[in-house]
């Protein structure tokens, strides 16, 4: 359009006009990718740069080699690595299993209060961990618990402080968190796919045998995804209720950092962690491709 001024018709100016049609719309991203690129990017560098890195004690220079890489894959690290990869298998397998009934419950319940309870409760307990869920345990639990004394669980062979102790404190988060994570694919579950089921003569267990498990099935590998990356990152819960007599990677890396057991390991550490990322990555590897095939149902 053209502006009459003073009886002469006016064009407003074309370079302005062309100046912000051509502005990119990837430039509002920007600040989100110098976020990553500072949160992740540098520390993933430096991780990369000390895990590949060897110092001579002798002469004080470094060089690149995959010393540390080697020694973390071996003796107590690699015991440790894998008692890790074991207690969070365990532990999201269980919490995978228990959650998915738990929210099944809430997403088909009728009361709209207790619905928002759970979920408000879950939200709450996937966050709550470290050292105020250890001792809620330990003096629950432990070996002069209150639950522990009244039942004379010790009696039985009880002890919080091992591996199977160690997956129930776990659950206490886990639980809670496959919740949130699994409600939102159970809702994208259509009734109409139960009726068609039922019309076919279909019984409830034969429907979520053929129809809805397998629809779930992804969703239901990425919360096990999500619960497994939980367990594997907990640090300060081990640490305070276990110490060391669970061998676990996070507590190895500590150790390593702090110079409790050999000093100058803080590389050894970097190596470490550079073998969780190399696990978590193995694991997102084979949930991605199954998540886009569930997203293809639900979102239908």
């Amino acid at each position: 359009m053209t502006a009459t001024l003073t009886g002469v018709d006016v064009a407003p100016p074309v370079a302005s006009v062309k100046r912000r049609r051509r502005v990119p719309g990837w430039l509002a991203v920007v600040p989100l990718l110098v976020f990553v690129a500072v949160a992740f990017g540098v520390p993933a560098i430096a991780m990369l740069n000390g895990a590949f890195s060897v110092k001579d004690q002798a002469t004080g220079v470094s060089s690149y080699s995959t010393e540390n890489l080697t020694a973390s894959l071996q003796g107590a690290y690699l015991t440790a690595l894998l008692g890790s990869v074991k207690l969070s298998a365990v532990s999201a397998a269980i919490g995978t299993v228990l959650g998915l009934p738990l929210a099944q419950v809430v997403v088909t319940s009728r009361f709209r209060a207790l619905r928002e309870a759970v979920l408000t409760a879950s939200g709450v307990l996937a966050n709550f961990g470290g050292v105020p869920l250890a001792f809620a345990f330990v003096a629950t639990l432990g070996n002069a618990g209150v639950l522990t004394k009244h039942l004379h669980l010790a009696d039985r062979g009880w002890d919080l402080y091992s591996f199977w102790g160690l997956v129930i404190v776990y659950l206490y988060f886990l639980i809670p968190l496959m919740v949130l994570t699994i409600t939102p694919a159970l809702e994208g579950l259509r009734s109409q796919w139960r009726e068609a089921a039922q019309n076919n003569g279909a019984t409830a267990v034969q429907y979520w045998r053929h129809v809805a498990l397998p629809v779930l099935l992804p969703s239901l590998l990425g919360g096990f995804v999500l619960l497994f990356g939980s367990a594997f990152a907990a640090y300060a819960t081990a640490a305070a209720m276990v110490g060391s007599s669970v061998p676990l990677v996070t507590l190895q890396i500590a150790d390593a950092i702090s110079g409790n057991v050999l000093v100058g390991q803080e590389n050894v550490a970097l190596a470490l962690s550079l073998d969780m990322v190399l696990v978590a990555g193995l694991v997102m590897a084979v949930y991605l491709p199954l998540q886009r095939r569930s997203a293809r149902w639900l979102d239908a």
